[in-house]
């Protein structure tokens, strides 16, 4: 009796603790998704950051296209520094502009292109869209071959 009373309580000592260690693995996994939820709002927070900044810089160009390239891509990559963007690239044909404008660093880098002009402006022309190659069509029932026949009729079934 006395065995049995030692061994039901190193039975339950074993069993002591055994809380924390599961609180601490649990603890460890909300840490691991905290952070995931954290940089994906880092990495969001930088594709706004990107879009502001190319919008209001290719406003900002195609509002100073008569000033000349140059000083309307200035302008542009002045708007995009205040936004918190760097200016990429910046092109102004006639009254449109198109610029695309970078934010963050690393990782959580993010790249936004924008354009901006009047509404009546004939856009910079494009290549015509490559046709896809259809694959060769396959025959129908009624276009397949049919097996010629032997003079002596049907093949024999092989066993």
């Amino acid at each position: 009796m006395w065995a049995a009373r030692v061994l039901r309580g190193r039975h339950r000592d074993a069993d002591r603790g055994s809380a924390t260690v599961w609180s601490v693995g649990a603890i460890a996994v909300l840490c691991v998704v905290f952070g995931i939820v954290l940089a994906l709002g880092q990495a969001v927070a930088a594709r706004h950051r990107a879009a502001g900044g190319a919008d209001l810089a290719a406003l900002a160009a195609a509002d100073h296209w008569a000033d000349g390239v140059a000083q309307a891509c200035d302008r542009a990559d002045r708007v995009a520094r205040a936004q918190g963007a760097r200016l990429v690239r910046c092109v102004v044909v006639g009254e449109i502009s198109d610029v695309t404008a970078a934010s963050g660093r690393g990782l959580f880098a993010a790249e936004v292109r924008a354009r901006a002009g009047p509404a009546d402006a004939v856009p910079p022309p494009q290549r015509p869209p490559r046709p896809h190659p259809l694959p060769a069509p396959s025959p129908t029932l009624s276009e397949a071959p049919l097996p010629e026949l032997s003079p002596r009729g049907p093949p024999a079934a092989v066993p």
